[in-house]
């Protein structure tokens, strides 16, 4: 749709004046598809932003929102709560790896990491451990846009324009190069980069390191898969030295994998955890931190009466994202969704390592319901041919995503084979029609 005047809207990393001259607006959405306001269905390989793994427009959560709606509109949860709220989480906790006991909400995706790191810190502190306040991450990790969370990314672009961050902050380079190009799954070699950590530790001493947080599938940042035995490596070296091991599953959590979180498909416990978007389908702003029962109990201490963590939202265990999120649960349930994942990951695996033999690409990376092929850059244009791939692929019907030069695709997980075969038959043209 093209419009020539401005709006008063400023939105989230888009380019405002591109936007303005040619906006993209959505009018509805359903199933896999979302409709245009100029009335195109438009095939959704996203899920929203990595969040509607049900699918668009459920009728059991649309349902729980207007009944939540219509009879608890807001209660604060600062000593008080509801009894959604109680339910949600315990639902949650049964559903997440044994050990992981508490919920902790928060309303984003970044909020949750900045509680996860919070947590942590004060976690030692507690303990009496006060030295421990350095902070881990990784390269090309993504954490979200608080000043914690972005503190711990591992994307220079997205810190450049903000100033000092937090200090005592390292990463850990990215499991990967391109010794590991079209690697099915997780690459098979590549553990040895949880070494990186135990230098890190020796540089900076581990008795002043309080976690380390790192996407068990990097997401934003391009979508890499562990090598194998390489979070196994970084849970021991942990464990070995005292610190906390966070695992940031806003994007591989809730079924992408083909399991509720990542963790469970990986064989590796963290000691805290974030969530976000497939949380509530995305129909309702909800985060959350899964938080350890050991590390729970290091703040039960004191009197009774006693606030044991200074920290929260207004908008923590908001009633209606409660809603949301059960009901997104009961979904995901009935729909065996965690099964049809694993039913049709090797078919959307197949069809997007198929896409090795065209001459633009660099790298594909397929893991679960999650895909980034990575193009060659146009020279003296960075990421110019990622993004007109992804327009064309618009144009053809089908919405992906381009995030430098990767064309990055993770579809609601109620995905049909014959969809699968949509996605990259339109991704294979649009990328034989650039130069």
């Amino acid at each position: 749709m093209n419009q020539t005047s401005t709006s008063a809207l400023w939105a989230p990393f888009t380019p405002m004046r591109q936007f303005d001259r040619q906006r993209l607006l959505i009018d509805s959405a359903e199933g896999m598809h979302y409709t245009t306001t100029d009335g195109r269905q438009v095939l959704d390989a996203m899920a929203g932003l990595w969040c509607v793994n049900a699918g668009h427009g459920q009728g059991q959560i649309v349902e729980a929102i207007r009944e939540a709606a219509g009879r608890l509109d807001f209660v604060s949860s600062f000593k008080m709560s509801h009894p959604a709220a109680l339910a949600f989480a315990d639902q949650l906790v049964a559903k997440a790896p044994t050990g992981l006991d508490k919920v902790f909400f928060t309303n984003s995706g970044s909020e949750a990491v900045d509680t996860a790191l919070k947590i942590a810190r004060a976690y030692h502190q507690a303990r009496g451990d006060c030295r421990r306040t350095k902070l881990i991450g990784r390269a090309k990790g993504y954490h979200g846009m608080g000043f914690g969370g972005l503190s711990v990314s591992g994307i220079g672009r997205q810190k450049r324009d903000f100033g000092p961050l937090l200090g005592d902050v390292a990463h850990l380079p990215l499991p990967y190069d391109a010794s590991l190009r079209f690697s099915p799954g997780q690459p098979e070699q590549g553990a040895h980069y949880a070494d990186a950590l135990l230098q890190l530790l020796e540089i900076h001493d581990p008795a002043t390191v309080a976690a380390v947080i790192v996407e068990p599938v990097t997401g934003s940042g391009g979508v890499y898969a562990p090598p194998l035995g390489y979070l196994q490596k970084l849970r021991e070296i942990c464990d070995r030295h005292g610190v906390l091991l966070i695992f940031d599953e806003v994007i591989s959590g809730f079924g992408r994998l083909g399991e509720s979180f990542g963790a469970q498909v990986f064989g590796v416990t963290p000691d805290l955890m974030t969530l976000a978007k497939g949380l509530t389908n995305g129909a309702v702003p909800m985060g959350g931190v899964l938080v350890s029962g050991a590390v729970y109990d290091a703040f039960m201490q004191g009197p009774d009466q006693a606030i044991e963590l200074m920290h929260g939202y207004t908008y923590s265990a908001h009633p209606l994202a409660c809603a949301a999120g059960l009901a997104t649960l009961a979904v995901h349930d009935e729909l065996r969704i965690n099964a049809h994942v694993q039913q049709v990951a090797p078919v959307w695996q197949n069809a997007a390592l198929a896409l090795r033999e065209q001459g633009l690409v660099l790298d594909v990376r397929a893991i679960g319901l999650l895909c980034a092929v990575e193009l060659k850059p146009r020279e003296g244009a960075p990421g110019a041919r990622a993004a007109e791939v992804a327009q064309r692929c618009f144009d053809a019907g089908v919405l992906v995503r381009a995030s430098g030069e990767n064309i990055v695709l993770s579809p609601p997980l109620i995905i049909t084979q014959e969809q699968i075969a949509l996605i990259f038959a339109t991704l294979r043209r649009a990328i034989d029609k650039v130069a």
